[in-house]
Parts: structure tokens; sequence; C-alpha cells
């Protein structure tokens, strides 16, 4: 049995009248616990790219993890499930196979459609397929984690997805595995080892944090280099071997800066860019104190959903 998480230790610890097995049942199958079934919509990207998921924001250096919930970040398509319908971030439905959708539970549920690690864009033409190609969805998985229908701390959350995804009995659909992680120092090794396994990093959940739509402090991304979105407002020419191709995306950052993105381009999308009003992904490492990406890199195109 997986060591219990803190919010639900706490719990356990200020209710000595009930045993350990008889506490997590009662608070499992309270009503209060119970997730709304479709009581989630996913509301549509709005113009400033946001929307009615929750959306993680990049890690502090050096911060302690107490207090987190430690899981891989898994290169994957977003899918949630609001009970009935199976959708991108954006809120469009995912065209998934009928025997995918009817072994979902009857809950709102959150998480990744992922194959392996490295296969992004094998993946993202699978389940963007208006039509669904079933031999290619039998090798997705859904990895879970959370339960946006509850209206309980993420710690409680992470105990009803484990107990739920265990009575569905699917191979593919799968709980994303969560761990306490004692200090910075052992946050940063753990980064460094699932990103030498292939990984691209680590999410953190605050374990006390109810669930709400947006970037919050409830949720952040680890990674070696962070990564953004940002719009395509102009394409900038190019000089010397790029005469005659673009030399730069004209990137509008959400806080509303632009900046110039050239590095990560290859020639073919140098031809052929990103169009105005695409959004797009670029990787960077730090920020320059006015808050421009440094050393910023083309990562792809946000496809449309």
């Amino acid at each position: 049995m997986p060591h219990p998480p803190l919010a639900l230790r706490q719990y356990l610890a200020s209710t000595p009248g009930l045993s350990r097995r008889a506490s997590v049942s009662a608070l499992l199958l309270s009503p209060w616990l119970m997730p709304r079934v479709g009581a989630q919509v996913v509301q549509p990207v709005d113009s400033g790219g946001h929307s009615g998921v929750q959306l993680a924001m990049p890690w502090p250096a050096g911060r302690s993890p107490q207090g987190f919930w430690v899981s891989e970040k898994f290169d994957g398509v977003r899918a949630v499930w609001d009970g009935r319908v199976l959708r991108f971030r954006s809120g469009r439905a995912i065209a998934a196979p009928a025997w995918f959708l009817s072994a979902l539970p009857r809950v709102a549920l959150d998480g990744e459609l992922w194959t392996a690690r490295g296969a992004f864009d094998r993946l993202s033409g699978v389940v963007r397929q208006a039509e669904p190609d079933d031999e290619a969805w039998r090798a997705v998985k859904y990895l879970v984690f959370d339960a946006p229908g509850h209206s309980a701390p993420f710690a409680q959350r992470v105990a009803f997805v484990q107990t739920t995804l265990a009575q569905a009995q699917q191979p593919w659909l799968m709980p994303v595995a969560q761990r306490e992680v004692n200090d910075a120092r052992a946050l940063q090794a753990l980064l460094q080892e699932t990103v030498r396994q292939g990984g691209e990093g680590l999410m953190l959940h605050r374990a006390d944090a109810l669930w709400q739509p947006g970037r919050t402090d409830a949720l952040f991304k680890h990674k070696p280099e962070q990564d953004e979105e940002g719009l395509v407002v102009g394409h900038q020419p190019g000089k010397g071997r790029l005469l005659g191709m673009t030399g730069a995306l004209l990137v509008q950052m959400p806080s509303g800066q632009r900046f110039a993105l050239g590095s990560g381009l290859s020639d073919a999308q140098r031809r052929n860019p990103p169009p105005l009003g695409a959004w797009v992904t670029y990787r960077y490492r730090d920020r320059t104190p006015s808050g421009l990406p440094r050393f910023a890199s083309f990562l792809r195109v946000r496809e449309l959903e």
C-alpha cells in the first residue's frame, strides 16, 4: 500500500476514534468528497491563451518541496474527461475510439494522453485525427494526475484517483505516481535522474491545495529549461545564408512583451514559418531583468484544437 499523502495523514491523526482503514474508507466514500460528474466543464481558450484547466508555474530555484507531491512531467497531450466527453486543453472534443471512452469512469479526470518518452509528435498525430485510428490508439495510455470535480485538497484527490482507476481495471488507464521529496537537494537529484532516463522534468502539486483553474501556486513545473507559449505577431527577414527566408519570429509573451525568436527554427520552418496568430512553444534558460527570456529556442507550433 503506498505511503499516505501528507494531508490524508493529518486527517487520520486528527480522528483518533477511527481505525486507519475506516478513516480512509469514510474519507473516500463521503458525499462531500465525491466528484460532481460533468460539473467540470472545460472552457475554450481565450485570446490570452488561458483556459479552464489548471496550469503550472515555473518552480523557484532552491525552494523546499516540503508540502508538495512530486511526479514526472510527461510530454503528452493534455486530456480532460468531464465524465462524458474527453477534451483537449482548449475544450475541443477528442475523437477517441468508443472502447476507450466507454471504459473511462463517470467522474471528472485530468491527465495526459501518452505513449512513450520522446514520442510526442507520433502521439499528437494519433490523438488529433478526426476519425480515430483504432489500432494506433491501442498504444495510447491515459495518465491521470487529478480529479477536478472534487472539492477537496490535492492529497485526497490523489487517493480518490488511485482507487477509482484501480476499480476500472484498464491497463492503459493509470494514475500518475506521486511521491514526497525531503528537500531541495533531493528534488534536484530526482530531476537529474528523470531527465537522464529521458523524462522531460517534474511536476509539483501542493498537497493541501484545492483545485482552481488557471495558473496558481498550487501547481509547478520543474525542468532543466523552462518553456512558455507566445503568439506570433510578425516575421523578421533573414540575412546572409537566411536571405529570402524568415530570420526570426516576432513573438508576444503572455505578459504582452515582445521578442525575436530565431533559434531552433529549421530551414523548412523558415521557408514556411508559423502564420501570424499561431501559438508557439519556446524553451529558455532564465529571464532578463526586464522579464524577457534568455537563450530562447523554438520548440513547436501548438496544434489547433
